[in-house]
């Protein structure tokens, strides 16, 4: 899928999960779009998933990932499982849990739980978020899991981590930070990255986010110009919700492969749900003593809405990132 998108020029939408109910909303966008994709789980997302009396982040990815693949059997294009920003302080409760448990699916003839993982390590100094990115690089290499790493701050909030007081410069990569990235995992296992050029967590009014694209072309240039072609990066394009159509497009030509879509997605599930309640007021509430109606409470009947909102939200997205028709299911 990364080979297909770096040589077609464009970009798999990568969408947040919470439930059963958004897995289905974001495959069936994909399907509908008959477009390649990537879902993924979040610290908090797997948490959320497995209960307010369990919250256990590795098992609630655990019970997600399963059901994808389940329920991907259905649908005739590729997905791709990922996990998202998993900060230094979780790997041992997160991502190692996970890479456990998809080894011993390989160990069974299965194949992988998950196909990618992210270390989010921006919070350490370079130095140390390489060290502990090579160090988990050389397990998930092990059982033919990609890597993601992040350099560079992503602003924002997300999942309980805020790095809204960052100082600027640590919102943007830079062409020599780029560099050690890649000579720090070079010849491990294949990996993406998220280099930084402005990146925002959540939503803001036109003008609010100042991206600067061009940081990622002079990135992949430093590298390219010192160890070739094959040395370019694929790269993660973080807060993706509510960026202008003209800079994501932008950065599929310097090599972005994968963008993360949360925000705008949540909004459009969360959307029809608030009109089902405010034209079904009555019914959703036993009002002055009357019984409600059941067919207006029953959750599914606003939670088919939601996901039919993620639904075409996604889509939009696949459009945005060009991936729409491109499927190679079938293909490789």
């Amino acid at each position: 899928m990364l080979d297909a998108a770096q040589a077609g020029d464009y970009a798999y939408p990568a969408i947040n999960i919470t439930s059963l109910s958004t897995l289905t909303g974001a495959m069936k966008a994909f399907a509908d779009a008959k477009s390649d994709g990537i879902i993924q789980v979040s610290t908090g997302g797997g948490e959320f998933a497995s209960g307010v009396s369990v919250k256990d982040m590795a098992l609630g990815a655990i019970v997600l990932a399963e059901a994808a693949h389940r329920l991907a059997e259905r649908f005739n294009v590729l997905i791709a499982l990922h996990t998202d920003h998993c900060q230094p302080g979780k790997v041992e409760k997160f991502l190692k849990p996970l890479i456990a448990e998809t080894a011993k699916r390989r160990a069974e003839g299965k194949g992988n739980l998950f196909n990618s993982h992210m270390l989010d390590a921006s919070e350490l100094p370079l130095a140390e978020n390489m060290k502990l990115s090579k160090e988990l690089l050389v397990e998930c290499a092990k059982n033919e899991i990609i890597l993601e790493v992040e350099a560079g701050v992503v602003g924002g909030e997300e999942d309980g981590v805020d790095h809204g007081d960052q100082p600027n410069e640590k919102l943007y990569t830079s062409p020599e930070d780029m560099v050690e990235v890649y000579e720090s995992l070079n010849g491990i296992g294949r990996f993406m990255f998220a280099a930084t050029f402005g990146n925002v967590h959540g939503s803001y009014k036109p003008g609010a986010v100042k991206l600067k694209p061009t940081i990622l072309s002079d990135g992949q240039a430093a590298v390219i110009a010192k160890y070739g072609k094959e040395a370019e990066f694929d790269l993660v394009f973080h807060g993706g919700s509510g960026t202008p159509l003209e800079e994501i497009r932008e950065t599929l030509g310097y090599g972005v492969v994968k963008m993360n879509i949360d925000t705008d997605t949540q909004y459009a599930y969360t959307r029809p749900i608030a009109e089902h309640m405010f034209k079904n007021y009555d019914g959703v509430l036993k009002v002055d003593g009357e019984i409600g109606d059941k067919k207006i409470y029953d959750p599914r009947g606003y939670l088919k809405k939601a996901e039919q909102g993620l639904c075409e939200r996604l889509k939009q997205a696949c459009d945005d990132l060009r991936s729409t028709g491109k499927t190679i299911y079938g293909k490789v």
